[in-house]
């Protein structure tokens, strides 16, 4: 039986003059020649443009709706195509939120990792957290203001998306009567109707109580029926007559919990603070869910906010004058009076240069006094009035002018005095406390994504677990260390897995989603590639063909765009375009092995590889005016 080969007749796209081909599938496919010889117009506009043309027609018309069509090459036939997968070397569209990590999917597998098998520490005092029993729960909730009314409530869902229609009538049916939904306590049978797209949290109202004298018994009873229905996790909320109403409870937070909540568990609490955390689960730990991200950056990890370098370009002047260059205009009478009492009530002379201040009095004027109580003196002459209030700092005005504004000029007036930072609450770690508190071996998630694809590769190899967690995580370590070896196969055992993907040259984005490819494990697919060596160390560019030889052996057709000799002597089949570029080329000059097209007298590519011809090198170079090379000196950073 013939070999299976990908046949092409009549391909005229771009400068392409009706080129025939047949190519063996299964294969390491070169296809080389001069600049602009018809080469990507053959490998991508037909045969990658085909393949994607049939795959998509094979799909139902309700796919297809979504996916548009696309239009037809211009060739007159392509028989024993497969479905076809591009990996160009361009700059990607990735997310800002995009890391190495999520890209080629180890980010999620580190989730699955951490969540089962990492400890969790507490990130007040760092301690282990250690299960609490039912009784010092108890004790716990006793420890409370005296007649203190409180809420006992089990949560049920944390942050689901969903109607939950069945959950609630399934609680109403077992006898329970109030819950808060998203922070409002209501009856369950006239439960508010949920929407489905958004994200919800039920916690049950297992009981109502005031913590006084003889009130264990049942602190006690509420206790175990809570945590038996919340999965071992209770909540203790204030129970207020405001608890009904929108806002009641504190302060709704972004995880459905209010600021007056005492969060409980039988699983994950401290001791020594007293802090109970929900069980850790694979959202914790995913800077894209408002259960794991870090809420002062949502979860990018960086801050675009005011620099106070740049707010102050003349620290030579007082702040009245103004020195803050945005406030542009000296204060008025009302504004002056405000920054005078926060003047008084930190103890410095206001009317002094910038550079003389001292450092908490610059602090006070551009972050605030947080909730310190101010006294502001206001009046004329000898009518005065006072009031009080907090002063929440220049920085914090300008940044609300610059949310509110909708004017791009204005916006981009304020922004000349920002700057890109990295965010204090997270120090650029994405996730929030309780996801950061949890390690495996001596690692938090974000400790581990900072390391480089070599060092995490040798920080799991020296990895200790016991036998239950080297059972559980046996499957989960095997998948990240292949992704990470594919990535060092590749040559990008430099990156870190944290490194933002729009950041990537359009080399390494390649060189990953060729990682990516080989992880996935597919077989009899046409994979089209644009000059995957461009770039590359001769060391890395021999673990470059390796991963794509691994890809054939796989079972699929690899066609490479490239220029390398060492390419080209790798591959099974050379496709030689010429003779020239453009109008002159579209031509499929030679086929077959090197020796065959370096034995081809019409190639140039023959020519320079049998040594024919060689590139000249100048035996003379014009003079060069050093002088004229501008030098700039500077401090070299650590």
């Amino acid at each position: 039986m013939d070999a299976p080969v990908i046949t092409i007749r009549g391909a005229r796209e771009h400068n392409l003059r009706s080129v025939g081909l047949e190519l063996p599938r299964n294969c390491l496919i070169c296809f080389t020649g001069v600049s602009g010889s018809g080469k990507s117009s053959l490998a991508f506009d037909t045969l990658y443009a085909e393949g994607q043309r049939r795959y998509i027609e094979s799909l139902s018309a309700y796919a297809r709706q979504f996916l548009g069509t696309l239009a037809k090459p211009d060739v007159d036939q392509i028989t024993g195509l497969s479905p076809a997968v591009a990996i160009q070397q361009k700059a990607t569209g990735w997310n800002p939120r995009s890391t190495v990590g999520t890209v080629t999917g180890i980010y999620d597998f580190l989730r699955v990792l951490y969540a089962r098998v990492g400890l969790q520490h507490c990130p007040k005092c760092d301690r282990p957290i250690t299960a609490q029993t039912a009784e010092s729960i108890v004790a716990r909730i006793l420890l409370l203001p005296a007649d203190a009314q409180v809420l006992i409530l089990a949560p049920v869902i944390r942050g689901q998306k969903g109607e939950h229609v069945e959950l609630i009538e399934d609680l109403r049916r077992r006898g329970y009567v109030r819950a808060r939904i998203d922070g409002v306590v209501a009856h369950l049978d006239q439960a508010p109707k949920l929407g489905r797209h958004n994200r919800h949290d039920i916690e049950v109202v297992v009981d109502r109580l005031t913590l006084r004298e003889g009130a264990r018994a049942r602190v006690a009873e509420a206790v175990e029926s809570a945590l038996q229905v919340g999965g071992g996790t209770l909540i203790v909320a204030p129970a207020d007559e405001s608890a009904s109403k929108p806002g009641g409870v504190g302060t709704v937070s972004r995880r459905g919990g209010a600021t007056g909540d005492l969060l409980l568990s039988s699983q994950y609490a401290c001791a020594e603070c007293g802090i109970g955390f929900d069980p850790p689960s694979p959202q914790l730990f995913s800077f894209n869910s408002p259960i794991g991200m870090c809420l002062a950056c949502d979860g990018m990890g960086t801050s675009y906010d005011f620099d106070p370098e740049l707010l102050v370009p003349d620290s030579s002047l007082p702040f009245f004058a103004p020195c803050v260059a945005p406030m542009r205009t000296a204060p008025g009478r009302w504004r002056r009076h405000i920054y005078a009492g926060v003047a008084r009530h930190v103890g410095f002379d206001i009317r002094l240069p910038w550079n003389k201040l001292p450092q908490r009095a610059r602090d006070a004027l551009l972050y605030g006094t947080g909730e310190e109580h101010i006294t502001f003196e206001w009046g004329y002459g000898s009518r005065r009035w006072k009031h009080g209030g907090t002063y929440e700092g220049v920085i914090a005005e300008l940044n609300a002018k610059y949310r509110q504004s909708k004017a791009d000029f204005v916006r981009t007036y304020y922004e000349q005095f920002m700057r890109l930072r990295e965010c204090e609450a997270c120090d650029g770690g994405r996730l929030n406390e309780q996801a950061r508190a949890v390690r495996v071996g001596e690692l938090s998630l974000p400790g581990f994504c900072a390391l480089s694809i070599k060092e995490a590769r040798q920080f799991l190899d020296g990895l200790q677990l016991n036998a239950t967690q080297a059972f559980i995580a046996s499957e989960v370590l095997k998948e990240v260390r292949a992704r990470l070896e594919f990535l060092s196969n590749v040559g990008l055992d430099y990156l870190t897995l944290d490194r933002p993907a729009p950041s990537l040259s359009g080399g390494e984005s390649q060189r990953i989603r060729l990682a990516g490819q080989i992880g996935c494990g597919l077989v009899g697919v046409l994979y089209v590639l644009d000059e995957p060596s461009i770039g590359l160390h001769p060391r890395d560019n021999k673990q470059l063909l390796a991963s794509l030889m691994r890809l054939r052996d796989m079972g699929n057709t690899v066609v490479v765009v490239e220029h390398d000799e060492e390419t080209m002597r790798a591959a099974d089949l050379i496709v030689d375009f010429g003779p020239g570029p453009g109008i002159r080329g579209g031509h499929v000059v030679a086929v077959g092995t090197i020796d065959e097209i370096a034995a081809t007298g019409d190639s140039v590519t023959g020519a320079y590889l049998a040594g024919r011809r060689r590139i000249e090198v100048p035996q003379h170079r014009r003079p060069v005016d050093v002088s004229t090379l501008p030098v700039k000196s500077g401090k070299a950073k650590s």
